[in-house]
């Protein structure tokens, strides 16, 4: 009997990311509201977030919101934003650090193995590193884990790969 599998990982599209940069630099550059200030967006460190400067806390939260619909727009969540780190403020000036998120961590692969133990018994899983296998003797099996997984409401990105 044949067995089928997919990998549940969590992480960004790289290619969506360098778009959602390129129109949110665009957008703060035509705002007539960001004239004058210092708002800005850059990369972090190897593109593996977004480093925005503003005025205040309040022109941060502007850019984010700009983010975020950006994100949206283009068919990615904004789920896989790091939004933890603190906002510094000097010299009238106001900078926050948003990395992406990336790879499971042992507590959220946990969940998703109990979960799918739990709902779906012939859905074998095996936490591998940063990432959950499945494996089932049927497609549909694994149709209806994708399907379980995708209602639940996880505070991170979820994404199916190597489908076999």
């Amino acid at each position: 009997m044949a067995t089928f599998s997919f990998d549940i990982v969590s992480e960004y599209n790289k290619a969506e990311m360098n778009n959602v940069f390129a129109a949110v630099e665009k957008e703060i550059a035509s705002r007539y509201d960001f004239k004058g200030t210092p708002a800005a967006i850059e990369w972090l460190g190897d593109k593996t977030g977004f480093k925005i400067t503003g005025a205040g806390a309040w022109q941060l939260d502007t850019i984010t919101d700009i983010i975020r619909k950006k994100l949206v727009a283009r068919g990615e969540s904004s789920k896989s934003l790091d939004l933890t780190k603190e906002v510094v403020e000097s010299n009238l000036k106001a900078a926050q650090e948003i990395p992406f998120k990336q790879g499971l961590d042992q507590d959220d692969a946990k969940k998703i193995t109990k979960l799918l133990r739990e709902e779906l018994p012939k859905v074998k899983t095996q936490i591998q590193g940063d990432l959950v296998r499945a494996t089932s003797g049927s497609k549909d099996d694994l149709q209806a884990a994708m399907r379980l997984l995708d209602a639940q409401d996880y505070d991170f990105v979820l994404k199916y790969t190597n489908y076999r």
